[in-house]
């Protein structure tokens, strides 16, 4: 039997489905309400909508709870790596080792930017904030990659993933340092994710980096922690931009834009300038 709520306007009574979530969660199904009642909702900030259905992220803030895809994300953290952790956001489930060398691989082949974007980066402003700089060339990547096929198998969508995630990490680190007024590092074949990360943000002609492998796992937990917030702002902003089909790197765009914000991405900027300032 299918769960109703009802809803008594003008003298009339009509029922709307209760939808169960992934995670036992329930809400009501407005989305014939105005069709059915001419009323629509009012919800000022979002507070309490929920804009579709989806299995990828469960998240309880106040229970402390974050789950990817089921798994609870103290596993992951514990016992795999942020690319693994992409690979079960994008795909549904945990790599096998071939799939894991295959998606790595594809990192490794997409990790160098069009050396003409470089261009670009050198006419920012040297004070320019990293999020202004890099939300204006993920945006550019429009013009020099191309986007998702609307029909596309697996491997086609591994591939533009891999791709937009190779070259964000690229593109942050070339950020950072030109808005400090240092030289660009390229990515390595050699290194992993995020250890080529720290190597092209700390890397120096002067003083070589040293890679230390706390840092790097301490790294992938950080990036594993802050893979997928649910419906958080800055994914409400990719899905509302995407909304009108513009291109993919316009709509990631966007969702940087929203992640610069002060209660968003700037809530965790400010964190480590308290930690610098405690230090």
């Amino acid at each position: 039997m299918i769960k109703t709520a009802k809803l008594i306007f003008d003298g009339k009574t009509f029922e709307l489905p209760i939808v169960t979530g992934t995670e036992g969660e329930q809400a009501i199904d407005i989305s014939n309400l105005r069709q059915e009642t001419g009323l629509i909702t009012l919800d000022p900030g979002y507070v309490n909508t929920g804009s579709c259905k989806s299995s990828i992220t469960f998240l309880d803030g106040e229970k402390g709870i974050l789950r990817y895809r089921g798994i609870p994300v103290e596993q992951l953290a514990e016992q795999s790596t942020f690319v693994e952790t992409a690979y079960l956001l994008i795909n549904g489930e945990l790599p096998v080792k071939n799939e894991l060398d295959r998606f790595s691989a594809i990192f490794n082949e997409h990790s160098l930017v069009h050396e003409d974007m470089r261009h670009f980066f050198e006419n920012f402003p040297r004070e320019a904030h990293p999020m202004c700089i890099l939300s204006s060339m993920v945006t550019a990547l429009r013009a020099f990659y191309p986007e998702i096929p609307e029909r596309s198998e697996k491997e086609e969508i591994n591939i533009t993933f891999a791709r937009l995630l190779s070259k964000l990490r690229t593109l942050a680190a070339m950020s950072y340092r030109i808005s400090r007024g240092h030289n660009v590092i390229y990515p390595s074949h050699r290194l992993s994710y995020c250890a080529n990360f720290l190597n092209m943000m700390f890397d120096s002609p002067v003083k070589p980096y040293v890679i230390d492998d706390d840092i790097v796992r301490g790294l992938n937990v950080f990036w594993i922690l802050h893979a997928d917030h649910e419906q958080n702002s800055s994914t409400a902003a990719v899905r509302l931009v995407g909304s009108s089909r513009v291109n993919l790197y316009a709509a990631i765009s966007a969702g940087l834009s929203a992640l610069w914000g002060t209660l968003h991405g700037g809530a965790n900027q400010a964190v480590a300038e308290m930690l610098q300032e405690i230090q």
